[in-house]
């Protein structure tokens, strides 16, 4: 496991939609061991794989509850609406925004095996899940937040 170097703004990686992963294999595992690394390090509660440099439908998340993996991540039946807590990203350090997001959303997605899975997420683990997911398809919280500004400054 290794820890890798996570891509900032202006990469353009970033803004890229990332492709679906077929090949569910050592490579993948190695990718989602060292994301984890990555994640906990920096410290972060989520990570794409685009933000490590690679442009694969990969994403690792933990809101205090323990690591997940979701390989080609899908969400649906979004419902409710939260704007709070404010949101930051790892590849924009020293900004924080106000994004509307949905307060419930379905995770269907695969496992590291390629397993099929399927999952309900509220609250702070559905908004990690928007925001990863919107990564893949090359947003970024800046693009659709209601407020962008510097921790601490409110500005």
């Amino acid at each position: 496991m290794a820890i890798r170097n996570i891509v900032k703004v202006p990469d353009p990686i970033l803004k890229e939609k990332a492709k679906e992963v077929t090949k569910f294999n050592s490579r993948l595992h190695k990718l989602l061991d060292d994301m984890a690394d990555t994640m906990y390090d920096a410290p972060g509660v989520g990570l794409a794989a685009p933000q490590v440099g690679i442009s694969k439908r990969v994403i690792i998340l933990d809101d205090g509850e323990g690591l997940i993996e979701a390989i080609n991540p899908v969400l649906s039946n979004y419902e409710g609406e939260q704007i709070e807590p404010a949101e930051g990203c790892l590849s924009i350090p020293n900004l924080i925004g106000n994004v509307r997001r949905a307060e419930r959303v379905l995770v269907k997605a695969q496992d590291r095996d390629g397993n099929p899975f399927e999952m309900g997420a509220e609250g702070y683990l559905a908004r990690i899940f928007q925001h990863e997911v919107d990564h893949l398809e090359g947003i970024l919280f800046t693009d659709i937040a209601v407020r962008v500004y510097e921790p601490g400054t409110g500005e």
